[in-house]
């Protein structure tokens, strides 16, 4: 899969290995999900190729997590999906 690239070794391939189980479950793309968490779509590509996160970003990363899970399971969100591919209804 394409998304699914071996986290650099260093500090954050735990967080890294989190975040693509994450995307996965959530059928989000990366950048989607760099945008939720810390306004920057490049975030999951920087952190994969070796960017280093701070305690804070740790924290605001799982605490989105943790939210959208609870959201998704009362049904108050849904899996995102990739809108590039997805199919207008007719």
């Amino acid at each position: 899969m394409i998304g699914d690239r071996v986290p650099a070794p260093g500090l954050n391939a735990g967080l890294v290995k989190r975040i693509n189980a994450f995307l996965r479950e959530a059928d989000m793309p990366p950048s989607v999900f760099g945008r939720s968490v810390a306004r920057d779509p490049r975030l999951v590509s920087d952190l994969r190729n070796g960017r280093e996160a701070g305690p804070s970003l740790v924290r605001r990363v799982d605490t989105f997590m943790h939210d959208w899970r609870r959201a998704y399971e009362a049904g108050k969100v849904h899996r995102t999906g990739d809108r590039r591919c997805r199919r207008e209804a007719a």
